[in-house]
């Protein structure tokens, strides 16, 4: 969160979620609800950890892969997710995912907040307005068939296996270099 500035977080737009209107800063991606965790669950300062960033992009764009091959995510929609999804794994929009590891057993925040970046970046890059949920929906589409009780281990599976292959990949490197010399 420490790349918005002050005057950005006096913009604000006013997004809506199950429980009522939220205030988000008008510069962030993310939406209502995780504002609200924000808000309600800061707790500590240890953030979820930047592997599960990309876990959760591959994931995503997996489910996205998957739902357009079943006939239930149009053309376009499924376009907008993976190249979102595409972008996060690049690096991009880091920033965006500012939820604390401490918030909750079962990852439901992030996942949320996962799910709403995708939609408003997707929202971005169709032209239309951030929080309007058109034509990328966090939950409809986004999050379509996946619960955070399943998505969020796997999530976790998927960032322990790309850590331990890069890592044995890094211990490769290491070893036959140490034996030419």
């Amino acid at each position: 969160m420490s790349a918005i500035t002050g005057a950005q977080q006096r913009d604000f737009r006013t997004e809506n979620d199950s429980l009522g209107e939220v205030r988000v800063p008008s510069a962030v991606l993310w939406g209502a609800q995780t504002q609200r965790s924000l808000e309600h669950f800061s707790i500590g300062h240890d953030l979820i950890p930047r592997e599960m960033i990309a876990a959760y992009a591959t994931l995503k764009k997996a489910a996205a892969n998957a739902n357009h091959a079943g006939k239930q995510l149009d053309d376009s929609k499924h376009r907008l997710i993976v190249e979102t999804c595409d972008e996060i794994l690049s690096g991009q929009h880091a920033e965006m995912f500012p939820l604390h590891v401490w918030m909750t057993g079962s990852g439901t925040q992030f996942n949320m907040n996962v799910n709403e970046v995708i939609s408003n970046r997707c929202c971005q890059l169709a032209g239309t307005a951030i929080g309007s949920k058109k034509p990328v929906h966090p939950n409809d589409h986004v999050n379509m068939s996946q619960s955070s009780n399943d998505s969020f281990p796997t999530a976790m599976n998927i960032a322990a296996a790309v850590n331990v292959k890069e890592r044995r990949i890094c211990l490769t490197t290491m070893s036959s270099a140490s034996t030419t010399h």
